[in-house]
């Protein structure tokens, strides 16, 4: 980031760099209102400003905004034009794990014919834990990441528009 470099992307304004370099395109005030779901024209007006001054965007000739550079978000990785956070990466090495142990439990019972450890079942269950929790909280940041992004089916259409169609 070359504006402020001290100065995280959290909140709305994460959502509205999301949603602008998800797009990959120019985009214009009311695109970024409607499809980041904010409440005005002048609060994505606010924050496509500041993430101009971020250095995280910049204005094209015809005054919309562009993807100037992408940055490191806290707690996300860049998948393509998606963010993704890291959680979920994290959950998917346990889920690994899990199916690992999983397998051995199988093979210990089924083919060695060897009764398993009390210990060996709590690190199982404690790996099954630690899974579930990092795909939760994954989860719950993807959702609130995306539920700012683009739905054209919650963009109300002026009477006027479904009229004429």
């Amino acid at each position: 980031m070359t504006g402020q470099p001290n100065e995280e992307v959290e909140g709305t304004t994460l959502c509205v760099y999301a949603y602008v370099a998800q797009l990959g395109k120019p985009v214009g005030i009311r695109e970024v209102m409607r499809g980041a779901n904010l409440s005005s024209p002048s609060v994505a007006h606010r924050q496509l400003q500041k993430l101009e001054l971020m250095g995280l965007l910049e204005k094209n000739e015809f005054g919309n905004y562009v993807v100037k550079e992408k940055a490191s978000v806290s707690g996300h990785v860049w998948m393509g034009r998606n963010l993704v956070p890291r959680l979920l990466f994290y959950s998917f090495f346990f889920l690994g794990a899990l199916g690992a142990e999983f397998l051995l439990i199988a093979v210990n019972v089924f083919v060695l014919r060897s009764p398993l450890e009390t210990s060996f079942i709590y690190l199982t269950g404690m790996t099954a834990v630690a899974g579930a929790l990092f795909l939760a909280e994954g989860t719950l940041l993807l959702r609130k990441l995306k539920k700012n992004s683009a739905n054209p089916a919650k963009v109300a259409l002026p009477k006027e528009v479904e009229n004429a169609s």
